[in-house]
């Protein structure tokens, strides 16, 4: 980890939210004992197929919450700094294509960016959207972690502040994505460790609503050897179903994502791995905890095939908000964090005294 660049951090990030959704797609909403049935080990992009659309997606395909990601990617690096609710809302304007409707975004999305085009204020879009607690935001907010790195505090303003295009200020979504946030900000840091990102979940983060229970389910799993044992752990704590989203919670999503980073040391094949197998909202679970754990140890540890698959299949994808590859991504938000670390030094320097 100490050799790991600051860029190749971002990309290591990028790569597992990426390819880890593309990989975890194919499976979403299954159980694992389906997945076990079927694949044993899931260690492959698969072609899949979302919305009933007819459209079967090549393997390595990425799904909405990149679609988001990607948004607010390009908003970063347009503006070279950190982002605010209307700099991405006016991503989203010009961006989203009239084609991608249920291609690539879910319906509630298409709503959103209805009312966007009326141009009432960006922070008022969340509040007409029915899923205050979904993950929508705590798995797609990887770009605001990274301009914010080192920065955890501002990670949670930026996550608070962007967070409104799609669900209110003070939600349940938001509280929690403010984990993602802020343990991507901790884990670029040049010595960061599993326990520094922890130790700065437990210093930013709501006391009251997450981190009871994140404390709560570290502590009880804190045995778990692998992840087949780890998820089993939670089939007690997190059964819902038969509700819109039923498995997409914010809270579950996150929780087991914190987990597994924890119990594969933050090795990105290995949380990769782990969180596509893992049942329910596996693309999501995937993205969380193989975003945090790139950003800890880079991308090295991730077969190259998986990532140039990705890439070709973002190439040939003509409903998705960006073609760049993941490290066109990542390097675009490198770019962008160093632009704004040359402006604060040079503000700084004509400050003091």
């Amino acid at each position: 980890m100490a050799n790991v660049t600051l860029r190749e951090k971002f990309y290591g990030c990028l790569v597992g939210a990426h390819v880890g959704s593309a990989m975890g797609a194919a499976v979403e909403g299954w159980s694992y004992e389906e997945i076990d049935a079927k694949y044993g080990t899931l260690e492959k992009l698969l072609p899949y197929h979302h919305y009933n659309n007819g459209w079967v997606r090549e393997p390595g395909t990425t799904e909405d919450g990149i679609e988001r990601q990607k948004l607010m990617i390009t908003a970063i690096i347009e503006k070279k700094d950190r982002v605010n609710a209307e700099d991405v809302r006016n991503i989203w304007l010009r961006d989203i294509k009239p084609i991608s409707a249920g291609m690539v975004s879910e319906p509630f999305e298409a709503t959103l960016l209805a009312m966007a085009k009326t141009g009432i204020p960006a922070r008022d879009l969340g509040k007409y959207c029915d899923y205050a607690g979904l993950n929508s935001f705590s798995r797609s907010c990887h770009p605001i972690g990274l301009i914010n790195a080192g920065d955890e505090a501002g990670a949670v303003a930026d996550v608070l502040e962007v967070g409104q295009l799609y669900q209110t200020s003070n939600s349940r979504g938001l509280k929690w994505a403010c984990v993602t946030g802020v343990a991507i900000a901790a884990a670029t840091k040049p010595n960061a460790t599993v326990d520094s990102v922890l130790g700065a979940i437990y210093d930013h983060c709501d006391k009251d609503i997450v981190l009871k229970e994140l404390d709560r389910e570290l502590k009880r799993t804190a045995a778990c050897k692998d992840f087949q044992e780890l998820r089993a752990s939670f089939d007690s704590v997190y059964s819902g179903c038969g509700i819109p989203y039923a498995f997409s919670s914010a809270n579950e999503v996150v929780t087991k994502s914190v987990c597994i980073f924890r119990m594969v040391g933050g090795n990105l094949k290995d949380a990769m791995v782990a969180a596509v197998n893992f049942g329910r909202d596996v693309d999501c679970i995937t993205a969380v905890s193989s975003g945090i754990s790139g950003a800890l140890t880079g991308a090295g540890s991730v077969p190259a095939e998986w990532i140039e698959q990705t890439n070709h299949a973002t190439s040939i994808n003509q409903y998705t908000n960006s073609q760049r590859t993941i490290r066109e991504h990542a390097d675009g938000l490198y770019e962008a964090y160093v632009a704004r670390y040359e402006r604060m030094k040079q503000i700084y320097a004509g400050m003091a005294v």
